[in-house]
């Protein structure tokens, strides 16, 4: 179901993603040079990471397809049209809070913050900026996805309160280690995609 989804975007948007990957990634290698900062692996791939985010999350809210249905201001009433475990549940609820999981982590880990409420309104404001953008640009404004948005930035808040707890996740090693094998499992889940 995600497969086909995730499929569509990257088709929209391989060529943005490769010219800021081969952009940012010529700049910063130039920065870390010109300055003699000390390259750390997995620092430099979240960075990378968030901003191909963000390039990918604008994507997913101004320019795929067009909603013709009505703006929606009362809670639940569209998550409660779709029946559990359909397709339509998947993209409509289950999507709208698994994109958010990652920008709930990555504020989390740039800003350091520690307090859940500072997630919540960062993932707030976003969202409602996002919603109110996309009713601006013809499509709907849905307040359910301002609550499934916000329900995905906290538990990218606690997936980094968990991994910044254990303990031998401290060392600079052990975060290049998972950052690589998240890459590769990426990497092998993107040609599946593209090749199944």
């Amino acid at each position: 179901m995600f497969s086909n989804s995730i499929k569509e975007i990257l088709l929209d948007i391989w060529p943005s993603l490769i010219i800021c990957f081969i952009i940012i990634t010529s700049l910063r290698i130039t920065y870390l040079i010109k300055y003699k900062v000390k390259f750390i692996f997995y620092k430099e791939i979240l960075m990378l990471g968030f901003i191909m985010y963000v390039i990918t999350l604008f994507e997913v809210v101004t320019f795929q397809d067009v909603s013709w249905s009505s703006s929606n201001f009362i809670l639940f009433k569209e998550m409660l049209r779709y029946e559990f475990g359909t397709k339509l549940f998947f993209k409509n609820v289950v999507g709208n809070m698994i994109m958010f999981i990652p920008f709930g982590f990555f504020t989390s880990y740039f800003l350091k913050l520690k307090k859940l409420y500072s997630v919540f309104i960062l993932t707030l404001l976003t969202s409602i900026t996002i919603e109110t953008t996309q009713l601006l640009i013809g499509r709907v404004f849905d307040i359910d996805d301002i609550f499934l948005n916000i329900i995905g930035g906290l538990i990218g808040y606690f997936i980094f309160k968990i991994i910044y707890k254990i303990k031998f996740l401290k060392k600079e090693s052990i975060y290049n280690i998972i950052i690589s094998v998240i890459l590769i499992l990426i990497v092998l889940y993107l040609l599946g995609v593209f090749y199944v």
